[in-house]
């Protein structure tokens, strides 16, 4: 799996520095609001998800217009909205899935530049620096090369880690009902700090050094630290993103009983001492 990385920071010395400099920032701004933050936007980033998501669905299935893919992507950052638990128990399950299928499936992976030489020679016989557009298929073509690669891992793979993968997925399904706090706050710090990951690196790579070989050069040490932010970031959302308490209907309606209660009886005595005076 690392040398997929390695392949890619090998490819991205080639590409329009426009193309890895903007998306690393916002990789990294977004990051750290996931990472800190998340459990106190949850609703946000269930919007923003929803509506990327439909975005998407629109692009592919309706066409290019920008209209309809607004619709899609607004109508979805709606239900998204709506269905916020469910949905952001459901990108928990997935991103638990993810990760357990990338470490159990590393070793059934094949480098795509190794099981591909025409495709080798296609990077090899690029330019020393591509243009914008032709950096962006070239992204395009390394993404789907990897994607061909991974889609008969599965298969491969023995039952057992299959068996792991599903137990994850279960495991945060039901987390996500039944510790909801605890699997949200895990999960939007996770993704925080992958998206950290990828945006220093990509701004790195920006940069003209080489940050995939020094991160697998001691993949031991940048685990820790990948296990130690996603440790802080859960801790502190758990801590500090309380959010707001809501007062139950239940009492709500009880305080306007007694309120109109003690209405009566102050009226009725206001009353009783009206007509003692009076008589």
């Amino acid at each position: 799996m690392l040398e997929i990385f390695q392949n890619f920071e090998e490819m991205a010395a080639k590409l329009s520095p426009k193309v890895l400099g903007f998306p690393g920032l916002l990789a990294v701004l977004l990051g750290l609001l996931v990472w800190l933050g998340g459990l106190a936007a949850k609703r946000v980033l269930a919007a923003f998800v929803g509506a990327l998501s439909g975005g998407i669905c629109g692009f592919y299935f309706i066409g290019r217009d920008i209209i309809p893919v607004a619709i899609c992507g607004g109508v979805a950052a709606i239900i998204a909205m709506v269905l916020e638990k469910v949905i952001i128990t459901i990108i928990a399950a997935a991103l638990a899935g993810t990760l357990a299928f990338v470490f159990l499936a590393a070793p059934y992976i094949d480098n795509p530049q190794e099981s591909n030489p025409a495709y080798q020679n296609e990077i090899s016989a690029q330019s020393p620096t591509m243009s914008v557009d032709v950096s962006k298929e070239r992204l395009k073509s390394f993404a789907l090369h990897v994607v061909e690669e991974i889609k008969p891992v599965y298969s491969q793979m023995p039952i057992e880690r299959g068996a792991i993968i599903a137990v994850l997925v279960v495991l945060f399904l039901v987390g996500g009902f039944f510790l909801r706090r605890l699997t949200f706050a895990l999960c939007f710090s996770v993704t925080g700090t992958m998206l950290l990951f990828l945006g220093m690196i990509l701004l790195l790579l920006y940069k003209g050094t080489s940050p995939v070989s020094h991160i697998c050069d001691k993949p031991l040490i940048y685990a820790i630290v990948f296990l130690a932010m996603a440790a802080f970031g859960t801790i502190e959302q758990l801590l500090l993103c309380k959010g707001a308490k809501k007062i139950p209907v239940i009492k709500k309606q009880a305080d306007k009983v007694k309120g109109k209660q003690a209405d009566k009886v102050k009226g009725k005595s206001e009353r009783a001492q009206n007509d003692w005076r009076a008589s």
